[in-house]
């Protein structure tokens, strides 16, 4: 496809792809950890981090020989992924949690709460300004 969007898509897969992305994020690596984090089902996750690597976001490390056993690192692909999480992030606690917000977002040197927002680096509007649309380049 020739869409951005749908090439992001086709790389990512689906919902639990988000989410082990997420947690790779937050520093997690090892398999188990991904498991017990996201109660996902040992195969579902085998081939989802196969996926991953397949598309270049994550790779794969040998940790030890004996058992033989991997951690997943995030590849620059992967860690470029992180603004996505976080207007995820954002727009599900803005619109989707009556409860509350479940996750925040910290700035780790100051340790305030941040409040994100996409913003234009041309003209430094936020994105949700409606100034903004798609368009399709011409070749």
């Amino acid at each position: 496809m020739q869409c951005p969007i749908a090439r992001g898509l086709e790389r990512v897969g689906e919902w639990w792809s988000i989410l082990i992305l997420r947690d790779a994020l937050n520093g997690v690596k090892r398999f188990d950890d991904f498991q017990r984090g996201l109660g996902i089902a040992p195969n579902m996750l085998t081939r989802r981090l196969r996926a991953l690597v397949e598309a270049g976001l994550m790779e794969r490390r040998r940790y030890s020989e004996r058992p033989p056993r991997d951690e997943y690192v995030l590849t620059a692909s992967g860690r470029d992924f992180q603004p996505v999480v976080i207007a995820l992030m954002a727009w599900g606690n803005r619109h989707f949690a009556p409860e509350g917000r479940i996750f925040r977002l910290v700035n780790r040197e100051t340790g305030l709460e941040a409040d994100p927002i996409l913003i234009d680096a041309n003209s430094g509007r936020p994105m949700s300004d409606r100034v903004f649309k798609l368009t399709r380049n011409q070749a």
